[in-house]
């Protein structure tokens, strides 16, 4: 079990889960850069994944210590779906009020000492609209006018045209991020690192920085 965890100290009752060790470095990084209060853990599940982060989410939720519980995972090829997956574990727990269709601002539930359950938030990446991962989100952070990432995109496009690609069509936001983190002044860094020098002020990055806020440091608290 992976946890990534900023300075000082961090109550344990607030707990974020991921699916992967770059899910909790652009996380953490677009948290630093937008000044949100460290008062939460990132953590995935034990074996990283999908499925281990669901699984985690599922225990999680009936430990009397966790008081704020987070989920961050990737929309993937079926956001329907992906949402399904969440509200089947909630409604096992009786939690009746996580509506059938994600909303844009993500989802987040306070606290029910009624169903004995934790202030509960949902976020399928990259927008909670449409299908893709993290490195949409994080392929949303660059600035439009950016030159290297046009020709990212054209030489990708080229690779695929050409049928030279050995992934899979749905991972061309993945190969696209990681070609214009080969051409930095330090090639290759991981995308949380990436983040500091991204352009964080999009609509979509301040959506999710409002939603992790508003789960973690909710201002009636």
């Amino acid at each position: 079990m992976a946890t990534n965890k900023p300075s000082g100290a961090i109550p344990s009752e607030q707990l974020l889960l991921v699916e992967g060790l770059n899910d909790q470095h652009v996380i953490w990084n677009l948290a630093k850069k937008y000044d949100i209060p460290e008062t939460f853990s990132v953590e995935t599940g034990k074996n990283g994944g999908i499925s281990s982060a669901l699984e985690r989410f599922r225990i999680e939720l009936k430990k009397a210590k966790v008081k704020t519980l987070g989920i961050v995972i990737d929309a993937d090829q079926d956001i329907a779906a992906r949402w399904q997956a969440i509200r089947n574990i909630l409604i096992r727990y009786h939690c009746q009020e996580i509506p059938e269709q994600p909303s844009s601002g993500g989802w987040i539930q306070a606290l029910s000492n009624e169903l004995e359950l934790p202030r509960l938030g949902v976020w399928l990446m990259p927008d909670n609209q449409s299908s893709g991962m993290l490195e949409d989100f994080v392929l949303s952070l660059i600035p439009p006018d950016d030159l290297l990432l046009a020709k990212a995109k054209s030489i990708v496009q080229e690779i695929e045209q050409e049928k030279l690609n050995q992934y899979k069509d749905f991972y061309h936001a993945k190969a696209l991020i990681h070609t214009w983190l080969a051409w930095q002044e330090k090639p290759g860094q991981p995308l949380g690192q990436a983040i500091t020098a991204l352009q964080a002020d999009t609509a979509i990055a301040a959506k999710f920085v409002i939603w992790l806020n508003q789960l973690f440091n909710p201002i009636d608290q």
